[in-house]
């Protein structure tokens, strides 16, 4: 299932894009900002803004880039169900997910946009089933096939890669996918039809 107006949802997407490397630029060019020194900071009080601030941090352009093909594909994606469900979801992930790598993450910042990506890509993998749409079903197929892989990393693995992140992002879309099935539910049995006084 494709955006609505998927040229729109494209701009959108490279706007935010745009926004990451104008972040990270500013990064690389004022180091005694130490901007990634704002991401989170597991079990320490003074690491919770970074739940706020982790997903918009990257260590440097290579991981930057390594994010942004996901990101855009995804994020325009996920906004087939439109503007107040991509914030939604993305809202549920971004938190799910970086409360979770704070209670449990290694001692170390936890940055990057991964998390909301792999949180993304649950949502998108298992919302086909939750509403039972067989369109939506077609797309996690095709999706699972060319980038199933990148489950394998909500395991733990390579050192200074947060699977915490990884995993609870992708809690996060599961969590995602059933409420916005829930709610789906709830507006198509609120529009059935009513009844006539006589």
């Amino acid at each position: 299932m494709l955006p609505a107006n998927p040229l729109r949802a494209a701009v959108g997407m490279l706007i935010a894009t745009a926004a990451l490397y104008g972040i990270e630029f500013y990064d690389q060019v004022n180091p005694a900002a130490r901007l990634d020194d704002n991401g989170i900071l597991p079990r320490d009080v003074s690491g919770l803004d970074g739940i706020l601030w982790a997903p918009l941090l990257h260590v440097d352009w290579a991981h930057l880039w390594a994010n942004t093909l996901p990101f855009l594909v995804l994020g325009w994606l996920v906004l087939a169900g439109g503007v107040g469900q991509f914030i939604a979801v993305t809202a549920t992930v971004w938190v799910i997910g970086g409360v979770g790598t704070w209670v449990v993450g290694a001692p170390a910042y936890h940055i990057g946009m991964s998390g909301v990506i792999f949180g993304w890509m649950v949502f998108l993998l298992v919302r086909g089933f939750f509403q039972r749409s067989v369109a939506q079903i077609l797309v996690a197929v095709a999706l699972f096939f060319y980038w199933g892989g990148m489950l394998w990393g909500v395991l733990p693995g390579k050192e200074g890669i947060s699977w915490e992140g990884h995993l609870f992002g992708a809690l996060g879309g599961l969590l995602a996918a059933w409420l916005v099935a829930r709610s789906t539910r709830r507006q198509v049995a609120s529009s059935g039809p009513g009844t006539l006084a006589g």
